[in-house]
């Protein structure tokens, strides 16, 4: 009788997990892993006669599966339970993406004055574990943080110095050219007994600046951003600072650039709650999804502004396939609680050309070429410039001599994270800008028509300064990854 009902609950069950998965609406995006996930394959004969049409097809089957975020939650949480804590010795180093280099000694003695900047701890017992893909979690609880390990070298990131000295030279007197090296979380957040998980970041944005030339200007956010390490200036779910830490970055630019600026007294708090960014996915630990943060930035409140968009259409490799006709927009997005793409609140996304103009008038004008961690930055610059131009790294299709002589840019401030900053392939980009000519890269671009729109594109546009701007683009934006 046992043998009997035990094979029939075991059927039951299988024929229950068969049935959900057959007839059940399939999984179409992850907002665990930030994807649109694979949709059914089209079907020709010479795919099928090869066999690729039913790779395909499973392929699709897999990845999306009915319930697919909620069930691999409840993987994390299993194996959040069989997790043995690891003990200080055996906190391995992985190195990140893209490095070049392994693990080396730093010599603290290359770090001068200010750059001293400890680790502040206090949001978080002390403990640390190594997740999935390296990434450091550090505390337990609602103050659980994902951090990002670091294995540069102190004599690395000189490509990212000559690539701003090369466009002081190019651009000569007229614009001035500025150098700001973004530090990620790890830095300021790692407990003791993690630290030689990581490598610190100050040696290598000290070398960088170091190979400045006389008249490229550096803009030392590191420091800055350590005398507030005690407030929320880094996401702890997310791999991006915090809008309160590009605050304080764009303070410190506009005290070198000597263009005035606005404290937050000047803005409107907003607050998406809720939040869980992108180390949840990347980590894979459920704590990360069970300590939700808000999301909190700052609209300026008495400046008037329009912004035009140029949106580049991007395949799922994130290549770009064409490029829009420019359209009015907002500059922020207003996602709802609960969000995973509430960092995408600045500009909807990357794969774009932006241009704001301000009801400043001061003649300045400012070329903002930047990796993700920029976009936070040009909301606080409204009332420092008349015009701000945005522009994504690996996104740019003209001619950069052109660009800025066409726009009578004033000021280029390059705006980017330490592992980008530390990367020479991502630097070489930014030379191939002063070179390459728009219709040659148009004409290798394959054109196909834009990829899906993501789920969690913001709801309502937000910018109170211009309630009749808000236009339909042409190529909507693409979730920022």
């Amino acid at each position: 009788m046992m043998n009997r009902l035990y094979i029939f609950i075991m059927a039951l069950a299988i024929a229950s997990v068969a049935f959900v998965f057959a007839f059940f609406p399939r999984s179409v995006y992850s907002p665990l892993e930030k994807r649109d996930l694979a949709a059914f394959p089209l079907f020709s004969l010479d795919k099928l006669r090869s066999g690729q049409f039913t790779a395909e097809v499973s392929a699709w089957f897999s990845d999306s599966e009915p319930f697919r975020d909620k069930l691999m939650a409840a993987s994390m949480r299993l194996k959040s339970m069989e997790r043995i804590s690891i003990a200080d010795e055996q906190i391995t180093f992985h190195a990140s993406a893209g490095s070049n280099t392994g693990k080396e000694d730093v010599d603290d003695n290359t770090m001068k004055g200010d750059g001293q900047v400890k680790a502040y701890n206090n949001d978080n017992d002390g403990t640390a574990k190594i997740a999935n893909a390296g990434i450091l979690i550090v505390g337990n609880g609602p103050k659980v943080r994902a951090l990002m390990v670091f294995g540069g070298s102190s004599r690395g990131g000189v490509a990212y110095a000559n690539v701003a000295n090369e466009y002081k030279k190019t651009f000569g007197p007229s614009v001035n050219v500025y150098c700001m090296v973004i530090p990620t979380a790890i830095e300021y957040y790692c407990p003791e007994r993690a630290q030689k998980a990581t490598q610190r970041q100050w040696p290598t944005i000290n070398n960088i600046h170091s190979h400045l030339a006389p008249d490229v200007m550096a803009v030392d956010v590191y420091t800055s951003l350590g005398q507030h390490a005690n407030e929320d200036i880094y996401l702890r779910t997310d791999h991006h600072w915090a809008p309160l830490g590009a605050f304080y970055a764009a303070s410190e630019f506009a005290r070198v650039a000597k263009v005035p600026f606005r404290q937050l007294d000047s803005y409107t708090r907003k607050v998406v709650g809720g939040f869980v960014g992108s180390m949840y996915g990347y980590s894979q630990d459920i704590a990360i999804k069970n300590a939700p943060e808000d999301f909190v930035y700052y609209v300026p409140n008495s400046v008037k502004y329009t912004v035009t968009y140029t949106n580049y259409t991007i395949d799922e490799d994130y290549h770009v396939t064409g490029i829009g006709k420019p359209y009015r927009g907002p500059f922020f997005y207003h996602y709802r609680n609960g969000s995973g793409g509430a960092y995408s609140t600045f500009m909807g996304s990357d794969a774009k050309i932006t241009r704001v103009k301000t009801s400043t008038d001061n003649h300045r004008r400012v070329l903002i070429l930047k990796d993700s961690f920029g976009n936070a930055l040009p909301g606080y610059l409204f009332y420092s410039f008349e015009e701000v131009h945005v522009v994504d790294t690996r996104y740019f299709t003209k001619n950069m001599v052109d660009y800025v002589n066409d726009n009578n840019i004033t000021d280029i401030l390059f705006a980017n994270n330490i592992f980008n900053a530390y990367n020479p392939k991502f630097c070489r980009r930014y030379l191939n800008f002063l070179t390459q000519k728009e219709q040659d890269v148009m004409a290798k671009i394959k054109h196909s028509p834009a990829p899906p729109e993501s789920p969690e594109r913001p709801e309502t546009p937000e910018n109170p300064e211009n309630p009749d701007i808000p236009e339909t683009p042409e190529n909507p934006p693409k979730n920022q990854q």
